[in-house]
């Protein structure tokens, strides 16, 4: 439960930077952020191996960069089911997947999956450790 919490937390930060620097991507509330992060996760569980599968060939064509399009695709369905989620544009949501993604490898170098936030001791520069 402490890891669902965790990832929930995340991914709404992830929304509230992609709001905040997304032009094309509004969200109103932060009751509307927690409701699309809840929502993103649910889609990204269902909907997405869907929309993945469906497209692997062009995914293959263009060497994974479709699955970008995918995440946007993920996005905007969230917008569409939240009435305080606007996107103007696939571009909008492509970007806020992409910003969501980065927010979300970020924090999973400092939280593991189980939720609990993991310290970074010291550095290996050519084996001497740096404290």
């Amino acid at each position: 439960m402490r890891g669902f919490v965790t990832r929930l937390a995340v991914t709404a930060l992830g929304l509230w930077a992609a709001d905040a620097v997304i032009r094309g991507f509004h969200i109103d509330g932060w009751q509307n952020v927690v409701i699309a992060a809840l929502l993103l996760g649910i889609v990204n569980a269902l909907v997405r191996p869907i929309i993945v599968l469906l497209t692997l060939p062009l995914t293959l064509v263009t060497l994974g960069f479709f699955l970008l399009v995918v995440n946007g695709i993920s996005v905007a369905i969230v917008a569409w089911l939240v009435p305080g989620v606007v996107v103007t544009s696939l571009w909008s949501a492509v970007l806020a997947a992409l910003i969501v993604s980065v927010v979300g490898w970020f924090v999973s170098g400092f939280v593991s999956d189980t939720g609990r936030v993991e310290r970074v001791r010291g550095i290996e520069v050519t084996g001497r450790r740096i404290k």
